[in-house]
């Protein structure tokens, strides 16, 4: 039985619409949207639902029934959509497009039932770069492998603006126009944000220029220090709870950190690379930015969050044992 109803869920608001419209792209093939299409939100009535499901259409051989907000729809209307489901009409297409709210659990085990859930958000990871590239890929302009590259790393985890990034290239070159780095760089504007973890991977790898500058572009992005300190004190709190634990699996790991098995994996690698001294004076500059970022000396923030990055990367690039003496961070809070 081919799928009658679609499910669209995702953390990003403009990539679930984005993807939802898609969907009824595809759906809608040569028929006019005009004529095909019914485009409800959160607030029509139970009986608008009904009645865009349940009569034919008229200028058209089906139709595809768009909701929006479904996560802020009523109970009469999730209860009508789920009857729906339940025995989906021959000439109507349902999708609904998350937001607004939680998704009712009962709605979307009638959608698996007879359609899809699909997951808008870009997959983590390596993945990450094949998820952006495809989407460039199915875009209105061709840009080359180096655009790609440098439209990825500029935009960072901002994804969301590909597509008005790509429809503004299209306005300006023409669709199907195929484009490299120079054509690209003037729309790029500002950098978009980065994930937590491309800095503290720039930190654990002992690059200092990389994870300064990742810094930097988090709080351009509005991030707080004391919200980049947080996870720099997760990071290095996990793998302190981690000393002097012996032989440890990803499971064990997770549960004494309290932190995900992914995450234990790294906190793993990280305090068994550092040993116990060097830990610890991770943990010293970060208790010591706290500080500071909290008003201790009056400096300014990001200049705190700058010096604690540039020596957890250098902790962290260094094979070397740690002198004997009294720490710097340790000595000034003991003054």
């Amino acid at each position: 039985m081919s799928p009658t109803a679609w499910l669209v869920k995702g953390d990003d608001p403009s990539l679930v619409a984005e993807r939802a419209r898609g969907i009824v792209k595809t759906l809608l093939g040569e028929e006019d949207p005009t004529l095909a299409t019914v485009t409800l939100d959160a607030d029509s009535s139970p009986q608008a639902i009904s009645d865009a499901l349940g009569s034919p259409p008229l200028f058209s051989e089906r139709r595809v029934v768009l909701v929006r907000q479904a996560g802020a729809l009523g109970a009469e209307a999730v209860q009508a959509l789920i009857q729906w489901c339940k025995a989906p009409s021959e000439f109507a297409l349902l999708v609904l497009a998350a937001g607004g709210g939680a998704i009712s659990q009962k709605l979307t085990s009638a959608v698996k039932a007879c359609g899809e859930v699909v997951d808008a958000n870009p997959p983590k990871g390596a993945g990450r770069h094949n998820w952006f590239a495809q989407e460039v890929k199915a875009g209105p302009v061709k840009l080359d492998a180096s655009a790609v590259a440098l439209a990825s790393e500029h935009l960072g985890s901002d994804v969301a603006r590909l597509s008005s990034l790509l429809e503004t290239l299209a306005a300006t070159y023409g669709p199907s126009a195929k484009l490299g780095r120079a054509e690209l760089e003037p729309f790029l504007g500002s950098e978009g944000d980065v994930a937590p973890w491309d800095l503290t991977d720039a930190i654990e790898r002992g690059d200092i220029a990389a994870a300064l500058g990742v810094m930097k572009r988090m709080l351009a992005n509005g991030r707080h220090p004391l919200a980049l300190l947080a996870v720099l004190q997760r990071s290095f709190s996990a793998a302190l709870a981690l000393q002097g634990r012996g032989e440890l699996s990803e499971s064990e790991a997770a549960s004494l950190a309290g932190i995900a098995p992914f995450a234990a994996r790294k906190a793993l690698s990280l305090s068994r690379r550092l040993g116990k001294e060097k830990v610890f004076d991770a943990i010293d500059i970060l208790a010591s930015a706290d500080l500071d970022l909290r008003g201790a000396t009056g400096l300014d923030p990001e200049l705190v969050m700058e010096v604690a990055v540039a020596r957890l990367a250098r902790i962290c690039s260094s094979s070397r044992p740690r002198r004997s003496g009294s720490h710097p961070a340790r000595a000034r809070r003991a003054q």
